[in-house]
């Protein structure tokens, strides 16, 4: 068995329980609300390091009749509720996580047709009649089982990064999981998790029978994605070292719909296990292919990053955020798409560089040879902001000239001015 009521969820959420652990248990109870309702479908989009995984584990792990998992949720938040018993241990579910590749995978049918077989091989082990018949289809063989099933579907969007991918391949990738999930008898829920979001994959309806939930629109699931101030607080009672000041400095800076402050879970974590407070963040390519965004200056959005490295917000209005791809042409897709991976935080019309971690990736960016003199632009803006606190009016002046006899527009201040010269 690989796909079918595994006891992989099962280790994998043991192991986050014997780590540094934060209950978020309750999403549970949140979930199992959506089990044969119209709204089963379910697509939670957040940057890499927010949980996503640990969550689909602890769902699939407390669903599955695979197992008798009482032991393992019996002191947690959920063991305390009305519907405990009601579903634990209770639903046949398939768990698949997208990103886990065949050996010597080149291509997207070898990636499907390995994925396909296996799931029919764990579908005979349990339904052993189902060998009698031949299947073209998988939703078939699900059919014929007569029984219900959970989806819980990690990383989904994982292929779209391969580079064997083509876009006819992408487009089969969600036919597939349309002629699997949608409208089909067997499915009592479908959890889905990635970075972004479905409706930038899917131009038609193929999967618009999901309900997504992210950063911007998310008022049912925030609490159970990266660590609020209260969570924070109670570890470092146990973790003296770093301080709470420090932690906050280091990861918070992102937002809850509330406004209240968000922290990345997988630095903290980090930073408390090691003692110190250390750059984790390890999403190197986006990174890179959002620096060449920066470098070539794609609509001006060097503009805005110089900006927020020197501490000024940027205005922008980001409704339905997203990236298909990181072909990006525009500015509004471009700073969008640093949402997206986590790169920036954006909360009542502004956009920022979250936390110190972050400002040490866009400052090592700007300071590429690349990149020219911006590093300069960028020392030059801190001071203009330092002296307009100060209420400078000389230093200001002084700063603003700097930065026009560079001859390089990338303060907003700055355009009239250079429209002049024209």
């Amino acid at each position: 068995m690989y796909y079918l009521d595994v006891d992989t969820p099962i280790i994998n959420f043991q192991e986050y329980r014997n780590s540094l652990y934060v209950d978020k248990t309750l999403m549970i109870d949140e979930i199992q609300k959506r089990i044969r309702t119209l709204n089963k479908y379910v697509c939670v989009t957040r940057p890499r390091r927010f949980g996503k995984t640990m969550n689909a584990n602890m769902l699939a792990a407390y669903f599955t009749k695979g197992y008798d998992t009482h032991e393992l949720f019996k002191d947690l938040k959920i063991a305390q509720t009305e519907s405990f018993e009601k579903h634990i241990n209770q639903h046949h579910v398939v768990y698949i996580d997208f990103s886990r590749m065949p050996d010597y995978c080149n291509s997207y049918h070898t990636y499907i047709d390995s994925i396909m077989k296996t799931i029919k091989e764990d579908l005979m082990n349990i339904y052993p009649k189902l060998s009698e018949k031949s299947y073209d289809y998988l939703y078939q063989m699900f059919l014929d089982t007569n029984d219900s099933f959970i989806f819980i579907m990690d990383e989904w969007d994982s292929i779209f990064y391969k580079d064997f991918m083509q876009e006819k391949d992408k487009k089969a990738y969600l036919e597939f999981l349309k002629g699997l999930l949608k409208d089909q008898p067997y499915v009592e829920l479908a959890y889905m998790t990635g970075v972004l979001p479905i409706a930038k994959y899917s131009g038609g309806s193929e999967l618009n029978m999901f309900k997504e939930y992210n950063f911007m629109n998310d008022r049912i699931y925030e609490d159970y994605f990266g660590f609020d101030e209260e969570e924070i607080i109670e570890l470092t009672k146990k973790y003296t070292k770093p301080s709470f000041e420090t932690l906050k400095k280091w990861y918070d800076g992102y937002y809850k719909s509330d406004g209240s402050s968000l922290f990345n879970p997988r630095s903290d974590s980090s930073a408390l296990i090691d003692g110190i407070c250390l750059n984790y963040w390890t999403e190197t390519r986006p990174m890179n292919e959002i620096a060449e965004y920066i470098e070539h200056n794609v609509d001006a959005v060097r503009e805005d990053i110089v900006k927020m490295v020197a501490g000024i917000p940027i205005e922008v209005e980001l409704e339905g955020y997203g990236a298909e791809q990181l072909r990006l042409d525009s500015r509004d897709e471009i700073l969008s798409a640093m949402v997206v991976f986590g790169f920036l935080s954006y909360h009542d019309g502004f956009l920022r560089i979250p936390n110190h971690e972050l400002m040490e990736k866009f400052q090592r960016v700007l300071k590429r040879k690349s990149m020219g003199g911006v590093a300069d632009i960028v020392n030059n803006s801190k001071n203009v902001l330092d002296a307009t606190i100060a209420m400078d009016g000389e230093k200001v002046a002084q700063y603003i000239e700097e930065a026009h006899d560079r001859e390089i527009p990338f303060l907003q201040y700055n355009n009239d001015a250079d429209r002049c010269t024209e």
